[in-house]
């Protein structure tokens, strides 16, 4: 999430740099940067460069946000009595985030625990949750590779589902951008066909040529299933009618939600998606880290989430809500933990959590949610208790475009 927020970040910089007053005038400034930047073997955008200036990036955008199913084969799309193509892409009920796999900006990854990161594969792949979702910015490509070479080790014949994410930087403009990213992803998984490709986060501009893009990935055969990612109400309804159009169904938006973050359900964007009926992948589902039960006054985490946690420990409402999980938590199986509580919290707004594993501890209990359900009388509970808990984080801080400045449209609101 923060990786993406870095990019957006350089985005609004370019943005305010040079104000494009059309997509065209953007693509003349850029010829010199076509090339694909995250093309292999060689990235144009020198690593080592876009490393800097993405930490640069991500302590400022960091800094701006923090403080204010079973496995199923898909079928083709169908058309429904009415003309409109229908949505039929089979997910679990939970999936697992791959951030954390080759970043070692954030996570500090090293290669020596590739090992851990093979187990929790495997465990995904024994208990038929093999659905992974990563991006071509996680360790700039690094997550990606990992999950081709675990794929082919495994040799199970079991069925991997993988999503991965377009970066929709500011020199990257026009549809062949979009088709030759989804290639690159393809070679680093080492597959023929991406099960689902998403836009990681809108632009300021170009909006439609990245919506174009997806189009011509999906009907090249290059993808099986078509998704955004972070886009608001006004965007979703847009990019739906442009792929209804190409009659290609919208499969997905993956947004935050979360006990801390429920502005999706506050200002209709959940309500949007099922409207649309498009499925809602949920990050940060445990509000990073903050919904697991081991942060309080006398311990916070390290780093940029430090402030966050200062303030949030100070808050009565978080407080009594993590009394309350513990609650509920206790109230089922000795194993079931307050991370648990929050997935299933997740899972009962109708949304599909994708929180991360970076070893098998963490696989195991977030797999071992699907083992319960709360009832709606704790999920009413919950939703009592949160009413006295602010937002952990203000959308209005987030670094996302907030509008395409060429066509007005608003592209993010939570």
């Amino acid at each position: 999430y923060l990786t993406s927020s870095s990019l957006c970040s350089l985005s609004s910089s370019f943005t305010l740099q040079s104000t494009p007053k059309t997509t065209k005038n953007l693509k003349a400034a850029s010829s010199e940067s076509s090339t694909d930047s995250f093309s292999e073997p060689e990235i144009t955008l020198n690593r080592r460069d876009f490393t800097k200036k993405s930490a640069i990036a991500v302590g400022a955008a960091t800094g701006a946000a923090m403080t204010q199913t079973t496995q199923s084969a898909l079928a083709s799309p169908t058309a429904s009595p009415s003309g409109v193509t229908t949505n039929t892409i089979k997910l679990p009920p939970l999936g697992l985030g791959a951030w954390a796999w080759g970043d070692s900006l954030f996570w500090g990854y090293d290669k020596k625990n590739d090992n851990e990161l093979k187990e929790v594969f495997d465990y995904a792949l024994s208990r038929d949750i093999a659905f992974f979702d990563t991006a071509e910015l996680y360790g700039l490509g690094r997550s990606e590779t990992l999950l081709g070479q675990f794929t082919k080790e495994s040799n199970s014949g079991k069925k991997v589902q993988i999503a991965t994410k377009f970066a929709a930087i500011p020199t990257r403009t026009k549809p062949k951008d979009v088709v030759n990213a989804c290639k690159n992803s393809l070679k680093r998984l080492d597959m023929e066909s991406i099960e689902l490709y998403q836009i990681h986060f809108p632009n300021a501009w170009a909006n439609e040529e990245y919506w174009e893009g997806l189009a011509q990935c999906y009907e090249l055969g290059l993808i099986q299933n078509v998704g955004v990612s972070n886009y608001g109400v006004d965007a979703l309804k847009k990019v739906h009618g442009f792929l209804q159009n190409r009659n290609i169904p919208l499969a997905t938006n993956q947004i935050q939600v979360s006990l801390l973050y429920r502005w999706p359900l506050e200002n209709d964007l959940l309500k949007t998606c099922e409207e649309l009926d498009v499925k809602v992948l949920s990050y940060s589902p445990l509000a990073l880290g903050f919904l697991t039960g081991k942060y309080n006054k006398d311990k916070l985490p390290s780093g940029p989430r430090k402030k966050l946690g200062e303030k949030l420990v100070n808050e009565p409402g978080f407080l009594k809500l993590q009394d309350t999980m513990k609650s509920i938590a206790s109230g089922h199986s000795g194993d079931t933990t307050v991370s648990q509580v929050a997935l299933n919290w997740a899972r009962a707004k109708n949304t599909i959590p994708i929180p991360g594993a970076r070893n098998l501890k963490q696989a195991k209990q977030n797999i071992d949610s699907l083992n319960w359900e709360l009832s709606k009388e704790e999920v009413d509970m919950l939703d009592e208790v949160v009413k006295d808990v602010p937002n952990y984080i203000d959308p209005a801080a987030s670094p996302f475009a907030k509008k395409d400045i060429n066509t007005g449209l608003v592209m993010y609101d939570s």
